[in-house]
Formats: C-alpha cells, sequence, structure tokens
C-alpha cells in the first residue's frame, strides 16, 4: 500500500495559508504510508511531466489534523516518490488543530 487511505476532500476546516506562509514551515520527512491524501484523482500527464515540480513549492504540503496527516497538495510528486521504490519523502507539514468548543462556551460562574 501507497497511502494510508485516500479520501476525496478535506476533513479539515481552511486553513487560510497563502504560498508564502507555507514557505516559512521547515520540510520534514514522512513515510509516504502515513498520508491520507485529498484527492482521488490525478492528471497522468502533470505526474509524467519533466517540469512538473518547476512551479509552485518543492515541498509537498501536508496537513495535521485530528491525529492523521492530509497530503492537501503534492499527489503527484508522491506518487513519483513511490513510483522510484522511495517510502519517504520530505514535506511542509502544518498542524491544524481542531477549534475548540471550550473557547466559545461562557464562563460558568460559582
Amino acid at each position: 500500500m501507497i497511502f494510508k487511505a485516500v479520501r476525496d476532500g478535506k476533513p479539515y476546516p481552511d486553513h487560510g495559508l497563502s504560498l508564502r506562509e507555507w514557505a516559512r514551515i521547515p520540510p520534514r520527512q514522512v513515510r509516504l504510508d502515513q498520508l491520507v491524501t485529498t484527492k482521488r484523482e490525478l492528471a497522468l500527464d502533470r505526474l509524467l511531466a519533466e517540469d512538473s515540480t518547476f512551479y509552485g513549492d518543492l515541498f509537498p504540503h501536508v496537513v495535521e489534523f485530528d491525529g492523521a496527516l492530509y497530503l492537501e497538495d503534492g499527489l503527484h510528486r508522491a506518487l513519483r516518490a513511490a513510483l522510484q521504490q522511495r517510502t519517504t519523502m520530505h514535506v511542509r507539514v502544518l498542524i491544524h488543530e481542531p477549534a475548540s468548543d471550550d473557547a466559545e462556551a461562557p464562563p460558568v460562574s460559582a
């Protein structure tokens, strides 16, 4: 198995990060089999293109949410890594905490 799971869509709320903000997150290595994809389909021509990593961030974007690592951007790069027999890759990981219900609850008076 290449990925932990394949989904269609993101289970987390929008984080609103720009490419510049993503670039501030240092890359780290993760195992491909720990990633959950957020896209079910890919374009074969993009996978096979020689310059497919020329535009955009060099590192795929992963969102850590509710204990799982979601591959938000970089499915083609991850699959290319798997086809090259690699089990890990460097990615930028954003830790996205679920909204706390406690923050919106009114204080309890004694």
